[in-house]
């Protein structure tokens, strides 16, 4: 019996923090790294990792890349021209550099730099929509912006950090000039191929009551079947997990399904997840490590500046007022599921340190709480001047 406990612990955490969470509104994510802390080895140890946690964990962080992928719209791209794309550049390119540099000179090597700069690259739509729907501003040009260039980011921040995890780590021995063709004509493939397998199942169903969950099931195989495709031909389960949500999210059209795939995901694997992150945070180092503050100062400044300024920058240059540049620059700024999954990948693999996981779980933590904070002040000023 007493292998349930830490699975009973884990699962206990995730529902109490998530309660947490609602009474003081503390982002939730947030409230689950902190409990993952509190529970954690370098505080109470009440949970520690053991096989089955990890397993959870694992994946939740496929489920978590899956759900930003299958939230993913291409089809909503259309009419934007070049400034979409001028936008990301900017706002991406710029931080990248800043963050590979930052990482250099705190005396790491090329590819602990490069996984840096892949973390500056992206941010977080999950904290920025609420804020945008608040003000009535999602919908508009300069909210479907937002989102689009942070989908355009986070694709192209796993991107390179798959060519980073191929060096590392390869799993397949094929020439990167053989392999993202090979790739992208499997993606082309499964895209064309899932639907029909999908279609097939739920004609067996074909409207009669479906006591199984066999189409449920049916998607959630094809969804493990999908990431081990992905894997076989060498990306990493979070970029094969991104992928495959990007694959499935033109067959899974029925609100019902999504509805079920979003409860298993946020209500057993996610949550765990980021237990499991706050588990690995040790907060000690800060104690016990030298120049560790240093670390975590340089990594949370390099990233809230290099983001802003250049939100900010990429605004104007496209015609965005002063404010609407200024809301575009902010919600940039948030770090949450790409730049949590990326650490936890590059940790597990002997990327990054403790003291840079530290630092980027605090990255997160700083960026979600504070950014909101000013996008409700930015967009309540915008709203009020354009009279929404």
């Amino acid at each position: 019996m007493t292998e349930f406990y830490p699975f009973f612990l884990a699962l206990f955490a995730g529902v109490f923090f998530s309660m947490l969470s609602r009474r003081t509104h503390i982002p939730w994510v947030v409230a689950l790294i902190i409990g993952g802390i509190i529970l954690g080895p370098n505080a109470f140890n009440l949970l520690t990792i053991n096989p089955t946690i990890e397993f959870i964990g694992q994946i939740g962080l496929i489920f978590l890349m899956f759900m930003a992928g299958l939230e993913t719209k291409f089809s909503n791209f259309n009419g934007f021209g070049g400034k979409l794309f001028l936008l990301a550049f900017i706002n991406g390119a710029v931080p990248f550099v800043i963050g590979v540099g930052i990482g250099m000179a705190l005396g790491y090597g090329l590819m602990t730099s490069l996984v840096l700069g892949v973390v500056f690259i992206s941010s977080s739509i999950a904290v920025v929509i609420p804020s945008l729907e608040t003000h009535k501003l999602l919908h508009t040009q300069l909210g479907q912006s937002v989102i689009m260039t942070t989908v355009i980011q986070d694709v192209a921040s796993l991107i390179v950090l798959s060519l980073i995890l191929q060096n590392v780590s390869p799993v397949t021995s094929l020439p990167l000039y053989l392999f993202y063709p090979l790739l992208l004509v499997a993606l082309i493939s499964l895209r064309f191929f899932i639907p029909k397998i999908r279609d097939f199942f739920v004609q067996i169903v074909d409207g009669r009551p479906d006591l199984f969950q066999l189409e449920f099931r049916s998607t959630f195989l094809i969804l493990i079947g999908t990431v081990m495709v992905f894997e076989l031909l060498g990306l990493h389960p979070i970029v094969a997990g991104f992928f495959s949500g990007l694959i499935l999210a033109g067959s899974i059209k029925t609100p019902a399904l999504k509805e079920k795939i979003r409860t298993i995901s946020y209500g057993i694997f996610i949550p765990t997840f980021f237990i499991v992150m706050g588990l690995q945070t040790d907060i000690t180092i800060f104690s016990e490590v030298s120049g560790a503050w240093m670390v975590v100062t340089f990594v949370v400044l390099g990233s809230v500046i290099s983001k802003f300024v250049s939100g900010w920058m990429a605004g104007k240059m496209v015609g965005f007022s002063r404010d609407e540049a200024l809301l575009f620059a902010i919600t940039s700024i948030p770090q949450l599921s790409t730049t949590l999954a990326t650490g936890f990948a590059a940790f597990a693999l002997g990327l990054i340190d403790q003291v840079l996981l530290t630092s980027l779980v605090t990255l997160s933590v700083i960026t979600v709480l504070v950014s909101p904070l000013l996008m409700n002040i930015l967009g309540e000023r915008i709203s009020r001047a354009a009279g929404v």
